[in-house]
């Protein structure tokens, strides 16, 4: 069965609003019921225990948590491409660092098995090299 560009790309424009909506507000619900029993994720965070690839649904609520703790952002997205495996979006992330002012654009590419969510990776276009308080 194939799929319509426009399903195609709103399965990636929801999956990418669910991920926005966890970094803003806090609140993983509606991404986690998007994802496959063995789902896993990369963030190229500099951080000892999070420069590897992680595993599952606790683990990614855990990635939100500490985040929030030291990000207030708000995430705009720039480009969405999807193939029939594959969504990728270029975003832009702006907001405060620690208390400070940042801004960032980065790519987020989702691996897809059916409508569900198996992985994704996350890509940084400008390191940010501080997450801990000043």
């Amino acid at each position: 069965m194939e799929k319509s560009l426009d399903s195609v790309q709103s399965r990636t424009c929801e999956v990418f609003d669910a991920f926005k909506q966890a970094l803003e507000t806090g609140d993983t619900a509606d991404f986690l019921t998007t994802v496959t029993e063995d789902f896993h994720f990369f963030v190229p965070l500099p951080l000892e225990g999070w420069n590897h690839e992680q595993q599952g649904k606790e683990r990614f609520e855990e990635l939100i948590r500490f985040e929030r703790s030291v990000f207030q952002m708000q995430l705009t997205p720039l480009i969405e491409l999807e193939s029939e495996d594959n969504g990728v979006v270029v975003f832009r992330s702006e907001g405060l660092l620690n208390g400070r002012p940042f801004r960032n654009e980065l790519a987020i590419v989702f691996e897809f098995e059916g409508e569900r969510i198996r992985s994704f990776r996350e890509y940084v276009g400008m390191p940010l090299k501080n997450y801990e308080t000043p």
